[in-house]
């Protein structure tokens, strides 16, 4: 019994190797208990860790991310969920916030690809407020906003920016090939889509949400919790914000894009080097609360 203590204990003092470890097995998209199988540590010792950087990540990003000088910005909303899919919640639990399904909200520059805000919560007016309101509070000058038909996104861009906006939104048309007996896994075709001018002038040739698009497919790879078709997710609506913030101070800091050559926060200006993750584990929190 001793000596089992002693094992635990000392998996729960990770080096600083060890965690670098841990949280590169975690952004390059394996779960939790597959990162405890690569790298030896308790899957306790994973969770904590990762709500410990995770909280590191979005404190840091809340704080540098401010005065952005964008000029195209790309905002969606990616379906995930805790605890059990929406029809699945038992009876005693629905209405419980973080049980059910859960939306991430993302706001992308077209031009740096620097993640500007996100908000995982519901899909709800209540949230499409939240979300832009902070997306606004983040930019340094007027940028053209693209976001896909759904209606909240309305009174939130109203509400947030004014008339100090040039708006549109885009929407998609899809078709369903009923002969195809795989059609439920695979995408559907796109047939065309649909730009409508909200307010201002927005350029039409930069009316798009393909970037902010392409976002939610590289979450959906470098993150276990939002796979498909598997039962890889979240228990805790918690720990799923801590991945996300893990997520995207890793691709905004530390990965460097394919296109730009760099990271989207070099690219951004608000670093001078690529980040090692070393150097974002070292990124210091406010204590968690016991």
């Amino acid at each position: 019994m001793l000596e089992r203590s002693c094992i635990i204990h000392s998996m729960n003092k990770l080096s600083n190797e060890k965690r670098s470890q841990v949280v590169a097995a975690l952004v390059e998209g394996n779960s939790i208990r597959a990162t405890c199988r690569m790298t030896g540590a308790a899957k306790g010792t994973v969770l904590r860790l990762l709500a410990e950087v995770g909280q590191a990540c979005a404190e840091y990003q809340d704080r540098v991310i401010r005065d952005v000088k964008s000029r195209r910005v790309q905002c969606d909303e990616i379906w995930s969920f805790c605890y059990a899919k929406e029809k699945n919640v038992p009876e005693k639990m629905r209405g419980i916030f973080g049980v059910g399904d859960v939306y991430t909200w993302t706001a992308i520059d077209a031009d740096t690809k620097l993640a500007i805000s996100w908000l995982v919560g519901k899909r709800s007016a209540k949230y499409a407020k939240a979300f832009i309101s902070d997306l606004a509070s983040r930019l340094a000058n007027r940028v053209q906003l693209t976001t896909d038909g759904y209606k909240v996104y309305l009174d939130a861009v109203e509400g947030a920016f004014g008339c100090d906006v040039d708006y549109a939104t885009l929407v998609k048309i899809y078709g369903v090939d009923r002969e195809n007996e795989e059609v439920r896994y695979s995408p559907p075709q796109c047939l065309g889509a649909e730009a409508t001018v909200i307010m201002g002038q927005p350029d039409p040739a930069n009316i798009s949400t393909s970037y902010v698009e392409r976002q939610n497919l590289t979450m959906r790879m470098s993150m276990r919790r939002f796979t498909r078709l598997t039962n890889a997710f979240s228990k805790k609506i918690e720990n799923l914000r801590h991945a996300v913030a893990l997520h995207f101070m890793y691709y905004n800091f530390c990965r460097i894009h394919q296109t730009l050559r760099v990271t989207p926060a070099m690219e951004a200006g608000l670093t001078d080097h690529v980040w090692t993750v070393e150097e974002l584990i070292s990124v210091q929190s406010t204590p968690l609360a016991a």
